[in-house]
């Protein structure tokens, strides 16, 4: 069985498309595929599908849903388990954790100063994505969980510019980041790569207009300053400091365990409960025997991603 989770909903089995009928029985699987072949009480399921003031029928529909995609998949997969329901698959049966599995072996590659591997590994994972995940879906679920697997989506490109990066491919990204950038005005670490690509490919003016641009943006909308690993950033470049040049990825320690879906889905609904940051990227850096900086994706909505250096 196959669930594709990472553009418009798609169930297979055997190579042939299951019709999983109408809206509720699509959003009730796709929930249950969020979190595959672990139980979801159906208090959980009941608000996650109709938000804090659910219908009296609330229960009870979802037995009739449960009912209704019993008859289109196969046997044994949609299973009672007390006190809810489970698809009881394998994990990799779905795209999302293909997804992760790729990504973790491409920060894993980062971290052992493998980039090449790295990039391939990334870009596999990127390839898994087939449009906005979750779009088609208006139950409460879905706001909070697209959210998270786009913040995954965008980490895992700014993984894979890391990596090619520090393979020496700083012309052919430029274009690429320009219009990531125009997407994302308030991402730093995605500010900073496109930066370091402009700077590499002989354009200093324009990238540190691209620093000024994000300050004065930061200041107006914000009133803040740009996060200290971009403004070290800068202050290399006017330095003409020349490690900011390709050089061979250092070693980094590995990316810290992985943090259960579960656990940072939580976490989501606290983060939006209480009000989203405005700020979509931050550092955090350490120093290593070579002044190399090592940034960090900030999103705290997503999993923690691999110390890379946006320098090597």
């Amino acid at each position: 069985m196959d669930i594709r989770l990472l553009g418009p909903l798609q169930v297979e089995h055997d190579g042939a498309p299951i019709a999983l009928g109408g809206g509720a029985q699509r959003a009730l699987l796709t929930r249950l595929a969020l979190e595959p072949n672990r139980t979801v009480g159906i208090d959980r399921l009941v608000e996650d599908l109709w938000g804090e003031e659910p219908p009296a029928s609330a229960v009870k529909m979802v037995h009739i849903h449960v009912s209704m995609l019993r008859k289109v998949l196969p046997a044994g997969v949609l299973e009672t388990r007390t006190p809810g329901y489970a698809l009881a698959i394998a994990p990799e049966a779905v795209d999302l954790v293909r997804f992760e599995q790729l990504r973790r072996q491409g920060q894993a590659a980062l971290a052992d100063g493998s980039p090449a591997q790295a990039a391939d590994r990334l870009r596999e994972a990127l390839a898994l994505w087939r449009g906005t995940a979750l779009a088609e879906f208006d139950e409460p679920f879905a706001a909070i969980e697209s959210r998270r697997l786009e913040e995954l989506h965008l980490g895992c490109v700014e993984d894979r510019m890391v990596a090619d990066l520090a393979l020496g491919r700083h012309v052919l990204l430029v274009s690429e980041l320009d219009a990531l950038v125009a997407r994302h005005p308030l991402r730093e670490r995605l500010r900073g790569q496109l930066m370091l690509a402009l700077y590499r490919s002989g354009r200093q003016v324009d990238a540190l207009a691209r620093y000024r641009e994000l300050r004065q943006m930061l200041s107006t909308e914000l009133g803040i300053e740009p996060w200290p690993a971009l403004r070290e950033l800068e202050a290399r470049m006017l330095q003409q400091d020349p490690s900011l040049g390709v050089a061979p990825i250092a070693r980094h320690p590995r990316p810290p365990a992985r943090v259960s879906q579960a656990a940072a889905r939580t976490h989501t609904r606290l983060r939006c409960a209480t009000g989203c940051g405005s700020r979509l990227g931050s550092a955090q850096r350490t120093s290593s025997a070579g002044g190399s900086t090592t940034y960090w994706s900030a999103s705290r909505t997503e999993f923690p991603a691999t110390a890379a250096s946006w320098t090597r």
